[in-house]
């Protein structure tokens, strides 16, 4: 099984080849790809050594199954050259997600899509990811009609230039490379280019995004993004309506039994989900679950997890995972 990870120097690139190793997925020869500036180094993987390579030797290697996170411009120009190998792309990106013909997966909600056959395969937004994980189940029990969410999302969303920024300006830097203001000590806000409808990408990316995954097409699903003083994990505050009235101590059994998902809601001994909590770990966080007093068929709750994992590289391991079963 040769497996590639392109963009293998990033900060998801990194946390893949962790997830890779932590879940034993059966890896045989590993390919890390990332810029030619990058080519030459080595890449400690499962103990051993690898060489970093270019895109044209990762794809001159024929990898069964390829995990891109590169950026948009890598995706959308390598994804089908691989593909034309004979490689299965997981892709990172947004490159591919809203295509009509390629699939759009998260594993615990939609992977029976899947098919063994060289295909792309797009990994969803983080923040998308966590939101659709716990609607799923929720769905299955009363339909949903209305969804409105605000992000808290981490700096490592934005990638190195993110955390590079707020461990900056905490260290009396004004440099401002990943945002337009102040992270440190501050909320932004803005996630994203704004569009002409005055939301931003990240914003329609939720919409958009979760629409697809849950075959959803009219689900009436609003955001606003806001970018936080926090170096990793992404939160979510979340107002469901359904379509039938739910009871709580359901929702409640329901999540705990689902997989994947973490129920933490004792909030009279201060336990909810926290980023802090996530940080480095698969599973996604929910507490703060309960009616919501002003509508009777809808509830609030709060969605923790962490970005870099089950918001990008732990999901798109899983895809593997379920490819090769």
């Amino acid at each position: 099984m040769k497996i590639a990870v392109v963009g293998a120097t990033g900060l998801v690139g990194q946390k893949m080849l962790k997830v890779l190793a932590e879940h034993n997925f059966p890896v045989t020869t590993l390919i890390p790809v990332a810029s030619e500036r990058s080519a030459g180094k080595s890449i400690l993987f499962a103990g051993k050594e690898y060489p970093v390579c270019t895109l044209q030797e990762g794809l001159a290697m024929q990898p069964q199954i390829a995990l891109f996170s590169a950026g948009k411009d890598v995706s959308l120009e390598w994804a089908p050259r691989f593909v034309e190998k004979g490689c299965t792309v997981i892709d990172n990106s947004s490159a591919w997600r809203m295509h009509d013909t390629i699939r759009l997966v998260v594993p615990e909600v939609n992977a029976m899509m899947l098919d063994k056959k060289p295909q792309i395969i797009a990994n969803p937004n983080c923040s998308t990811i966590q939101l659709v994980a716990v609607l799923y189940p929720l769905h299955k029990l009363y339909r949903l009609k209305r969804v409105i969410v605000s992000t808290y999302q981490s700096v490592s969303g934005s990638g190195y230039k993110g955390v590079k920024q707020l461990l900056g300006e905490r260290a009396g830097s004004t440099s401002r490379d990943a945002y337009p203001h102040q992270i440190d000590m501050n909320c932004i806000p803005h996630g994203g280019n704004f569009l002409s409808n005055s939301y931003t990408e990240e914003e329609m990316k939720l919409v958009n995004e979760s629409r697809k995954i849950l075959s959803l097409p009219q689900l009436a699903l609003t955001g606003t993004v806001v970018r936080v003083p926090v170096i990793g994990g992404h939160s979510e505050s979340v107002n469901i309506e359904f379509e039938e009235k739910p009871d709580i101590n359901q929702i409640r059994r329901t999540l705990s039994e689902t997989q994947g998902i973490v129920v933490k809601d004792v909030p009279t001994a201060n336990i909810y989900p926290m980023p802090i909590w996530a940080e480095d770990k698969d599973e996604v966080f929910v507490g703060r679950i309960r009616k919501d007093e002003s509508h009777e068929y809808a509830i609030n709750l709060w969605i923790v997890a962490d970005n870099l994992r089950k918001g990008a590289a732990t999901n798109a391991v899983q895809i593997a995972e379920y490819l090769i079963k």
